[in-house]
């Protein structure tokens, strides 16, 4: 097997195994791995992030299957639709206070904590940086932009007050900074 082959095969098992971990512990509350994905994307996402178009472009479905998982989350008491309070037309999806602790509780998955904390502190420095430098580069190949994590984003900025969106204009929190955003754009620097 060649080397790009076997790189595949060790990826595509490492995310069979976090699946099957997440969708374990998903189904302890009853809910489909799409919901558990969905819990998990809300967890991680801004508030640039937290709405049906951005979830829809990040799980990769239609709009009409990811609006009825979302209505089957809500029902379930684990998200809330809360309306833009300058958009009036966008609603944003908010984890609940037991959507959080499920998230909280099953992501990311114990095994995969305890084989990364295996890694001593510079190999976990490597492999981290391998991996952003794999996943920026496929998602070029594959036309696909967004999700990354703010800070890392060419257009987030260092102010005096901390920080600030320069696509937006808007103040950004430390909790901002953070977290993935569906604007992302990879920074030259």
């Amino acid at each position: 097997m060649n080397k790009e082959n076997e790189i595949y095969t060790l990826i595509e098992r490492i995310g069979n195994l976090l699946k099957a971990e997440s969708r374990a512990k998903g189904a302890e509350l009853g809910l489909q791995a799409v919901q558990q994905d969905t819990l998990y994307y809300l967890s991680i996402c801004n508030r640039y992030s937290d709405h049906l178009l951005a979830l829809t472009k990040f799980l990769g479905l239609t709009k009409g299957t990811v609006a009825q998982t979302v209505k089957i989350v809500e029902k379930k008491g684990l998200v809330t639709k809360e309306k833009d309070a300058v958009d009036k037309r966008m609603s944003h999806l908010i984890l609940t206070e037991e959507g959080r602790q499920h998230i909280e509780n099953s992501a990311p998955p114990d095994n995969f904590i305890s084989t990364i904390g295996s890694l001593s502190e510079k190999q976990k420095g490597e492999f981290l940086s391998q991996l952003r430098t794999c996943l920026m580069t496929y998602q070029n190949f594959n036309q696909v932009n967004g999700f990354g994590v703010c800070q890392s984003c060419t257009y987030n900025m260092t102010t005096e007050d901390g920080f600030q969106c320069g696509l937006t204009k808007e103040k950004l929190s430390e909790s901002d900074v953070q977290k993935i955003c569906v604007e992302f754009e990879p920074s030259l620097a």
